[in-house]
């Protein structure tokens, strides 16, 4: 329908005044003629027997013809073109009629298109005019929601504002208020209850807040200050009250005052209540307790003192008790008698057992139980129970200062030396008094020991309060030890040997003295070590060397002086070993020495039965080293007496010299060793005596064939060697 009207519209007819369908379909032919008029007109501009046409543009229309499918086919069929333009023209005129009659026959479809798009045109602009409305309203709405939007966010703003007031105001209220439940329990409640502690962190939260609103000049601070003073004064006198209470309970006998303290600590906001609200009870309640707790510490460790002291035992070293005084001395008459055997003063023996952790931080002596089991016990061993009593009560005092008090640093120290430096100045003062008479430097030399753990431990709690004192008392010790170090080293240059007695090859006391008082010098020394220790003990070691050498001196022969020698070094060596370390400076001196005086007693020993031999050998080995063997060569006599010697006599000199050497040494070992060292040294020159006689200038003796066999010889050596 649409292209119907345009047509019409096209053959200038008026589509809207035209209601007769026959009309319309005519206005259909006559354009339809219109466009054959133009085909024509079109046929006619391409007339090639026009004489106007211009030859260029013929020959471009012609080529542009040729293209065309239609032309290309009808040359190909040899139509003829006028005939064929004819018969185009009369199939166009045919289909036109056809057309028409198309269009007459739907001319009634195309009114009845005609009269709806009409009525869909009136349609459209009424809903035109309705959607036009539905715009005008929608601005409308649209600024309504607008200012609707605005009046929410101003609304939403008061809202924060109030509620931002109302939540500062609410905590002013409350923080203000003060509830009748808190009133009646600090007025009546015991101070022990759970709800007092709670409504008095309560009370003291107003407090400050009333302090920090005065400030400020609020006025509703002054409604309720009457009353929160009132109510802090209370708390103040009750909390006095019950704190004073349990220090009084502190010095009833036989009371263990742990038990109030940690009642305290329980309760420890009160003192931190009184120290922000009123300081002069707090300082009132600080003095108390420094007064009482200093008195009770100072009357515990001076009773506790004294009661160790009576199990000590009786026999103690005096200032005549020293490594080189001989055991025969005698004393005068008013003097006290000497130890029983001084030898157990040099000795450590289980007294190390004091510096183990079991014993360390053990149980506490019982001064009363110990007596009744009539129990006695070294000093060292009374001097770790004090300091330890001291150490477990100073580490637990110090703690409950700094958390009750609430001090810290220099404050706590000095809090803790109010109370504790009584005690300790009276420890000091006793303990100058018994190191200025010890002679017992084992004793002392544990004690210091005992006193560098102790600092250890305390430093491992992280408890600084002791520090100062383990230095005071290490300080009365150490000079102490030195003292007693030199005295002994001095009693052993001023030895004289000749005033010791009877002279035995045997180990000397003194040296075993030494022995035990150095091997437990350095097994103690050994976990601490102390250079200033290590320098006394190696200027002790000097003067013993020197005195065994004086000693040994004294013996006519050489081979008794080097028994007495070996079963010395060989003792000392032994008894260091025990307890020092293989690498031990002491332990390596002795070494040395040892081998020395050994393989000089080889050669003494074997000298005797072996000495024509052995000079003959050393005697060729050096001239074969500068070449001049032949010097020995008219030897002959002296080296078959040599060789016919050795055969008849070396077995029963290899049994008399090892039962000698067995009853010289006190040592089994010793001796066991010292014979397989001589018998093996002795093959070693039957060896050399061998190479000796197989070189040309010997070869040609005829004692060489009464040579004993090398490996026989061994076999049979063996045979002679102590088992042990």
């Amino acid at each position: 329908m649409a292209e119907g009207t345009a047509v019409a519209v096209g053959a200038g007819v008026d589509v809207n005044t035209a209601g007769n369908p026959t009309e319309i379909a005519m206005a259909y032919l006559q354009v339809e003629k219109t466009d054959g008029d133009m085909a024509n007109l079109n046929l006619g501009e391409l007339d090639l027997t026009t004489d106007e046409f211009i030859l260029d543009e013929v020959d471009i229309h012609i080529q542009a013809n040729l293209e065309d499918d239609l032309v290309k086919e009808a040359l190909k069929t040899g139509v003829d073109l006028r005939q064929y333009s004819k018969q185009v023209e009369a199939e166009l005129q045919r289909i036109e009629q056809a057309s028409i009659k198309d269009y007459i026959k739907e001319s009634q479809n195309i009114a009845l298109l005609h009269n709806q798009i009409t009525a869909c045109d009136s349609i459209l602009e009424r809903m035109e005019g309705m959607l036009s409305g539905f715009q005008s309203d929608l601005s409308s709405i649209s600024s309504e929601i607008q200012t609707l939007q605005q009046q929410s966010v101003s609304m939403n703003v008061r809202l924060k504002n109030r509620q931002a007031v109302r939540s500062h105001l609410s905590q002013l209220v409350d923080e203000l208020v003060v509830p009748g439940a808190m009133i009646s329990t600090v007025m009546e409640s015991p101070v022990t209850e759970q709800e007092f502690l709670e409504q008095l962190h309560e009370l003291n939260n107003k407090i400050n807040f009333a302090k920090e609103l005065s400030f400020r000049e609020t006025l509703a601070c002054s409604d309720i200050q009457d009353i929160v003073d009132r109510l802090k004064l209370k708390a103040v006198s009750k909390i006095r009250e019950f704190i004073l209470q349990k220090i009084y309970s502190f010095r009833k006998p036989m009371t263990n005052y742990q038990i109030p303290q940690n009642t305290l600590l329980k309760y420890r906001f009160f003192y931190q209540f009184l120290l922000a609200n009123e300081r002069t009870v707090a300082k009132e309640i600080r003095d108390e307790y420094v007064d009482t707790m200093s008195k009770i510490y100072y009357s515990y460790f001076k009773s506790y003192s004294g009661r160790l002291l009576k199990v000590q035992y009786e026999e103690v070293a005096d200032k005549d008790d020293l490594m080189g005084v001989e055991d025969t001395a005698k004393k005068g008459f008013f003097s006290k008698p000497s130890l029983k055997s001084r030898n157990t003063i040099f000795t450590l023996g289980q007294r190390g057992a004091i510096l183990s952790p079991a014993e360390l931080e053990g149980p506490i002596l019982v001064p009363h139980t110990a007596q009744r089991g009539d129990s006695r016990y070294p000093y060292e061993t009374l001097f770790r129970s004090q300091h330890y009593a001291l150490l477990d009560n100073g580490c637990r005092e110090y703690l409950f200062l700094s958390d009750f008090f609430m001090v810290a640093g220099n404050s706590a120290l000095d809090l803790f030396n109010s109370i504790m430096g009584k005690t300790l100045s009276m420890f000091l003062k006793s303990m100058s008094t018994y190191v200025s008479d010890c002679y017992d430097s084992i004793a002392v030399f544990l004690c210091i020991h005992i006193i560098l753990r102790f600092r250890a431990i305390t430093a491992k709690r992280n408890i600084p309060a002791l520090d100062k004192y383990w230095e005071a008392v290490l300080e009365l010790l150490w000079p102490r030890f030195e003292l007693i170090l030199e005295m002994n080293i001095h009693s052993i240059r001023n030895t004289d040997p000749q005033k010791l007695g009877v002279l035995d090859t045997r180990p000397h006391y003194i040296t075993r003295r030494y022995a035990e008082f150095s091997s437990a010098i350095v097994s103690i020394n050994q976990t601490f070590p102390n250079e200033r220790t290590n320098t006394l003990l190696g200027q002790l070691q000097v003067e013993v060397e020197n005195f065994v050498l004086k000693m040994a001196a004294e013996f006519p022969s050489r081979r008794d002086q080097l028994i007495f020698l070996i079963n010395n070094y060989d003792m000392m060596l032994g008894v260091l070993m025990e307890r020092a370390a293989d690498d031990s400076k002491e332990v390596e001196g002795f070494q040395q020495l040892l081998l020395a005086r050994t393989q000089e007693f080889i050669e003494e020993i074997l000298s005797p039965p072996f000495g024509g031999m052995i000079a003959f050998v050393k005697e060729a080995e050096a001239l074969m080293e500068k070449g001049q063997l032949d010097r020995l060569k008219n030897e002959e006599a002296r080296i078959t007496q040599l060789v016919r010697g050795f055969s008849s006599t070396w077995k029963q000199s290899v049994e008399s010299m090892s039962q000698d050497v067995m009853r010289s040494f006190t040592n089994f070992k010793n001796g066991t060793s010292i014979i397989q060292g001589a018998l093996t040294q002795l093959i070693q020159y039957y060896h050399g005596f061998h190479k000796i006689l197989n070189q040309p200038t010997f070869r040609s003796l005829a004692v060489r064939s009464e040579l004993i066999n090398l490996h026989h010889l061994m076999v049979e050596v063996k045979k002679h060697k102590p088992n042990f």
